[in-house]
């Protein structure tokens, strides 16, 4: 049985790889996957550094295994726990004000940080942004405490998506997190996470329950049904069944594949669905993969699981 370093390393590793592979195909439909993978995903393609041919002169020329602003939202709200000792939303701002991926005028990070207040509350947004970044509340907050938790994800999300079906969202995952760490139930955990973090929350368990009825009802898991059912292109589906399949499938590497073969919000799937498959079975995380990560990003996230996992309160 795995100790509380070892899940909390096996989340934040998990979450990076699945943010890496994931990102290969992000926004893609099935159709665009198979022009430009007609293989499909099965790890890293091409060379690990060299730029993904789909974002050759755009924008921000994403590389072979470059993590995404959900692994640097993820280390700057794990740094702001370690500082703070608790979840304070202006913490995290101050940390996600630092934050460089992904930050352009179309992300609601963009207006934090051009605000220049961290402690800035967003009065809406709904998007998997808060999701993304809130597996490291899960490391550090234990069930009994469940009410904090939920509150944690709440000053997790606000800094930049203040809609409700964020902030649920976010608690499902802190709350899916969390109860890895302990071995409890995952989806048990993360509905009532969820539920309990107010408007917007019987709305995810709903399509957390949908999902996980209808993904557990199949004898194969394949991208193009899911795809077809269950699409991850609005937040009642991305965070749903990033979860769904972390829990079904109990193996980090498979979500990860499954996520980026699937398409839509391909990173954030899968980095989520990385987190809580990672601490739930850390020997799952493709260490392979997670060093051409490492290497490519240079941003060890190991350290920082480990000294979270020993600021967790126990259980008992």
């Amino acid at each position: 049985m795995q100790n509380l370093e070892e899940r909390a390393i096996g989340c934040f590793t998990g979450l990076a790889v699945g943010d890496a592979i994931g990102k290969q195909t992000e926004t893609l439909s099935l159709q665009a996957i198979r022009k430009w993978y007609p293989g499909g995903i099965a790890g890293f393609h091409g060379r690990p550094g060299d730029v993904i041919p789909r974002y050759a002169g755009k924008r921000y020329e994403w590389r072979i295994g470059e993590t995404t602003d959900d692994t640097e939202q993820t280390i700057a709200v794990a740094r702001a726990l370690l500082k703070s000792g608790e979840v304070r939303h202006e913490e995290i701002g101050r940390e996600l004000m630092q934050c460089r991926k992904s930050v352009h005028p179309d992300l609601s990070i963009w207006t934090l940080q051009q605000s220049g207040n961290p402690a800035r509350v967003a009065p809406d947004g709904d998007g998997c942004g808060a999701a993304m970044r809130v597996a490291p509340v899960g490391v550090m907050y234990p069930l009994f405490r469940l009410e904090e938790l939920v509150h944690g994800a709440y000053e997790c999300s606000i800094p930049t998506h203040g809609g409700p079906l964020a902030i649920a969202a976010a608690a499902a995952v802190a709350g899916a997190v969390s109860a890895v760490m302990e071995g409890a139930d995952v989806l048990a955990t993360a509905l009532a996470a969820a539920d309990a973090a107010g408007q917007g929350g019987s709305e995810i368990s709903r399509s957390i329950r949908e999902i996980h009825a209808d993904l557990r009802a199949m004898k194969h898991l394949t991208p193009e049904i899911i795809a077809e059912r269950w699409f991850p292109d609005r937040p009642q589906t991305k965070v749903p069944l990033a979860i769904c399949l972390a829990a079904i499938t109990g193996s980090a590497e498979e979500t990860a594949l499954l996520a980026a073969n699937i398409g839509g919000d391909s990173d954030s799937v899968a980095s989520i669905g990385g987190a809580i498959a990672g601490a739930l079975r850390p020997e799952t995380v493709n260490q392979e993969w997670f060093e051409v990560v490492n290497a490519v990003n240079g941003d060890d996230p190991v350290d920082l699981a480990g000294s979270l996992a020993a600021r967790r309160i126990p259980s008992t």
